[in-house]
């Protein structure tokens, strides 16, 4: 087989010009050499979340990142614990202070985003003269600060003056004033928040909020600069907050001193860092934070340090191996390497390299590959040598390929062969043409692969018995269950018939004295119909074998009868449409392994409307058991069966065979009965054998 793929491949060469094949060959096996080198560095590179291994990677909304995390073990230290709780908040919780908590809005490795909150400060007299001092109500603890790229400073209220004061000594007048703002009513009142929700000096006031900030107090005072006096009481609360650079719902703001109690909520942006040691100092001591392919970085705020992936890698850098390398080459779309260079990532950086048969000319500013012009460039041969290697392989492989999926389509092009010669459109005719199709539809189809699996690809070990039509073997399906599978020997158009007639038959019927079809298969070389497995043979065998010639009993042999009866009275009487058996004999009835009668064998079955008093059809059936009426009219009728019927009965009261080779002269069980009649004793002709105490008993009937 390798040969003809040989071949394939040779022929496929020699259609395209050599010189074209060698150019296509180099540039295939370089593009293949670079893709595989590619691959293996992109298969390094680290996509994984940004929370601790192991601990919860989100609460709510909010993404979840080391340094911070929910629970023992999943935060670098406690000031860095968040707590969840899905059920009451939307946002995970963080400790801003000793005392406060404030919900996480969103995090990053650079700022925390939180839900701060201030009310509303209150003047204790009523005059225009002094100042009041109000300390701000979030404080957030080391190593956490305000961010001033992301925050300002607000203040809102009538004539008032709000600022920041910051100090580095424990000398509380020894203060400076880095920022601040005015704001004014002009005798209105709060009349401004009715008409412009703009904060432009009316009403309220922002500013910046200074940078390298990380201890402050604010300061607000009254400016007393009323000329009417207006209405002081009204006007005598303040307010002043730090929120996020885009806060604009100024509207929600109310300052009277009815509202002095009320809690007011807004964004603000922190900014974070580790520890309060330099990276210096930090680098020697075993908690330092900062994971492989990382860089330390000393905070502004004067303590502490945050850390950041090298250039060329990213992911969280808090975690041991959390920075992974960029594919420069692949997220550039092959964009950064110009004239005919090839892009080649490396951890952590990439270059840009010229393929076989090419080299950089040094001699132009820009970087541009030229061709070689020698013919020996080992570099060329050793790239064309593995690129034709590479080149047959895939041709072969793609040879391979083409061969299973040919095979395959053969494969299924037999079994649709197969499902039509095996009666599949004449099944489906009598399902479409029928009332009780969809009780046929639920029977399954079996695959030939399942159903040589049960039965070891039809091992003659497995065989059961044999018929006129075929072998049935004993099978095991996938689920554990035994059953008969019944095999034709050779297919023509009528065994065709007979095998979709007792498909068709056997999936109307629900009975408990007859046998259930589990399901065919119509896609292997002979039909094949998948029973429920009665393990304890036919009557024929119990009754004609003198192995078993005493193991029925009266009363076995007596149930037995009444249980077929009932079958045929179900067949004639009570199913959907009236069945018509026509094989009614001993060997087509099985006992299982409490002797309860089966009917089986329904190849020769018909069914016709309850109405109907007879089938006309081609007299068929076994020699003994045929109706002498239907086999001179050819009209079978539900008495047909009967007759069959009671065969089997003469069978069960003599235990002999319905054909008497040991009669001279007479070998149908019925002539001897009637020849028997005339001298009064059954016995003179047929011995009428029973059990009793394992001893064969043999009767004299008058």
């Amino acid at each position: 087989m390798i040969t003809n793929h040989l071949n394939l491949v040779k022929k496929m060469l020699n259609v395209i010009p050599r010189k074209m094949v060698m150019q296509m060959i180099q540039v295939l096996a370089f593009t293949i050499l670079i893709s595989i080198i590619s691959l293996l560095f992109s298969l390094k590179e680290t996509a994984a979340s940004m929370a601790k291994p192991g601990c919860p990677e989100t609460c709510g909304n909010v993404s979840i990142v080391y340094p911070f995390g929910i629970g023992k073990g999943c935060y670098l230290d406690k000031r860095f614990e968040i707590t969840c709780n899905n059920s009451s908040l939307p946002h995970p919780l963080f400790h801003v202070d000793e005392e406060n908590e404030a919900e996480v809005l969103y995090m990053s490795l650079e700022y925390m985003r939180i839900r701060d909150w201030a009310s509303p400060d209150c003047y204790a007299n009523y005059t225009s003269e002094g100042q009041s001092y109000a300390q701000f109500p979030v404080a957030p603890m080391e190593p956490f600060s305000y961010s001033h790229t992301e925050n300002k400073f607000i203040g809102i209220g009538c004539d008032i003056f709000a600022y920041i004061g910051y100090s580095n000594t424990t000398n509380s007048t020894n203060k400076s004033y880095i920022s601040g703002c005015v704001s004014v009513c002009n005798g209105q009142g709060w009349s401004w928040l009715d008409t412009n929700y703009s904060c432009s000096g009316i009403g309220c006031c922002q500013n910046t909020f200074p940078e390298d900030l990380s201890i402050f107090e604010i300061r607000i005072g009254n400016m007393s600069t009323w000329a009417d006096g207006g209405d002081w009481p009204s006007n005598q609360c303040s307010l002043v907050l730090i929120a996020e650079n885009n806060f604009s719902e100024f509207h929600q703001f109310d300052v009277s001193f009815s509202n002095v109690n009320k809690t007011y909520f807004y964004p603000s942006v922190l900014n974070w860092a580790i520890g309060n040691k330099s990276c210096h100092e930090a680098q020697k001591r075993g908690d330092y934070a900062c994971g492989s392919n990382s860089r330390c970085v000393n905070s502004k705020k004067g303590s502490g340090y945050t850390c950041q992936c090298n250039s060329g890698y990213r992911g969280n850098p808090y975690l041991p191996d959390g920075c992974g390398d960029v594919d420069e080459c692949m997220e550039s779309n092959n964009t950064l390497c110009q004239k005919g260079a090839v892009c080649t990532n490396t951890n952590g950086s990439y270059y840009c390299d010229c393929p076989p048969g090419y080299y950089r000319d040094d001699d132009k500013p820009e970087y541009e590959c030229v061709r070689h012009k020698g013919k020996h460039n080992p570099a060329l041969l050793v790239s064309s040598g593995i690129a034709v290697t590479l080149v047959l392989l895939i041709l072969l492989a793609i040879s391979f390929w083409l061969n299973k999926k040919l095979e395959k389509r053969k494969k299924s092009k037999l079994k649709q062969m197969s499902l039509k010669k095996n009666g599949g459109l004449l099944l489906q005719r009598q399902i479409s043409s029928s009332s009780i199709g969809s009780s046929v539809e639920k029977t399954k189809l079996y695959t030939i692969e399942e159903s040589e699996k049960a039965t070891d690809n039809f091992n003659a070990g497995r065989v059961l018995g044999k018929g006129g039509h075929g072998k049935v073997y004993k099978g095991m399906l996938l689920d554990g269950s035994i059953v008969a599978i019944k095999k034709s020997i050779v297919v023509d158009e009528r065994q065709v018939v007979e095998f979709i007639n007792e498909v068709f038959i056997l999936s109307q019927i629900n009975h408990r004295h007859i046998v259930k079809l589990l399901g065919c298969c119509l896609e292997s070389e002979v039909p094949l119909l998948v029973y429920e497995y009665v393990s304890n043979d036919t009557l024929s065998h119990h009754l004609h074998n003198e192995d078993h010639a005493s193991t029925l009993s009266w009363e076995e042999r007596l149930r037995i009868a009444d249980e077929i009866a009932g079958a045929l009275a179900y067949l004639h009487s009570y199913a959907s449409t009236a069945i018509l058996h026509r094989d009614i004999k001993s060997r087509n009835i099985l006992l299982d392994e409490n002797f309860r009668a089966v009917v089986s064998d329904f190849g020769l079955s018909r069914s016709i409307a309850h109405e109907k008093t007879h089938l006309s059809t081609l007299v068929q059936g076994t020699f003994g058991y045929l109706d002498p009426e239907y086999f001179r009219s050819g009209q079978f009728t539900d008495k047909s069966d009967v007759y069959g019927f009671g065969m089997i009965l003469a069978e069960l009261l003599t235990g002999e065979k319905v054909i008497l080779k040991k009669i001279d002269n007479e070998k149908n069980i019925i002539s001897c009965f009637t020849f028997s009649t005339g001298y009064n004793s059954y016995t003179q002709w047929i011995p009428i054998r029973s059990t009793i105490g394992g001893l064969t008993i043999v009767m004299q009937i008058n």
